[in-house]
């Protein structure tokens, strides 16, 4: 497959930027404690990463009740937005394969289910911020949550054109998201899907390091 047409690269933050376990297992274990739920184990709450909120918070409390779910991220975002954050850690070679990308020419945006505002805060943090030509999450309100819709956002407000994009996320809701737009999907092993949901969700191709995806997309350039 060639990609030697392509000029634009839409990033997923958690998963494939950055390993957010630990900050974002704390925080849901402190919003379920505040529930007086019972506390899963952190290995047990590893689906909750890459999914919004909304999405998993009803499993965990076993609930249909919109008021109970909203009083848990409330909770959750007690600690997130203060210390679970920055509890991320940046994967090896995340910044050195941002750089050759952008310095070969590609546009490059983020494209996370995470609210906006705290993935301007983590990119920041990290000192990835300035790789990027835009920042696009979801609002705290769970707009723009859902994958399709946000690729189809910065679609139309960057005026790209999605035969010239490629979508790189770790999970099945990225590679469905680009799909759905007609964008090119590249699933990474090293996050938290596995190579079978990315190659059934469709992935065009599958990259195991941040190298693989600098290397293989500079190749096509």
């Amino acid at each position: 497959m060639s990609l030697a047409r392509y000029s634009s690269l839409l990033f997923d933050l958690d998963g494939t930027l950055t390993d957010p376990k630990l900050g974002l297992v704390q925080s849901i274990q402190y919003a379920l404690s505040k529930m007086d739920r019972p506390i899963p184990d952190s290995r047990e709450l590893e689906w909750c990463i890459g999914p919004p909120l909304r999405a998993y918070f009803p499993i965990l409390l076993d609930t249909t009740d919109g008021d109970q779910v909203e009083q848990a991220i409330t909770f959750f975002r007690e600690r997130f937005s203060t210390i679970g954050k920055y509890e991320n850690k940046v994967y090896p070679g995340v910044a050195e394969m941002l750089g050759r990308l952008s310095q070969s020419g590609y546009r490059l945006f983020l494209a996370t289910a995470k609210a906006a505002i705290y993935a301007r805060d983590i990119l920041e943090h990290f000192d990835l911020a300035d790789y990027f030509d835009g920042v696009y999450g979801s609002e705290l309100d769970g707009r723009m949550s859902v994958k399709g819709d946000l690729i189809a956002l910065i679609l139309t407000r960057e005026a790209i054109d999605p035969e010239r994009a490629m979508m790189i996320g770790d999970r099945n809701s990225d590679i469905e998201g680009a799909k759905q737009n007609g964008v090119k999907a590249g699933g990474v092993t090293y996050g938290y899907g596995s190579a079978e949901e990315l190659t059934t969700a469709g992935a065009d191709v599958l990259f195991d390091s941040p190298a693989a995806i600098a290397g293989f997309l500079i190749d096509q350039k």
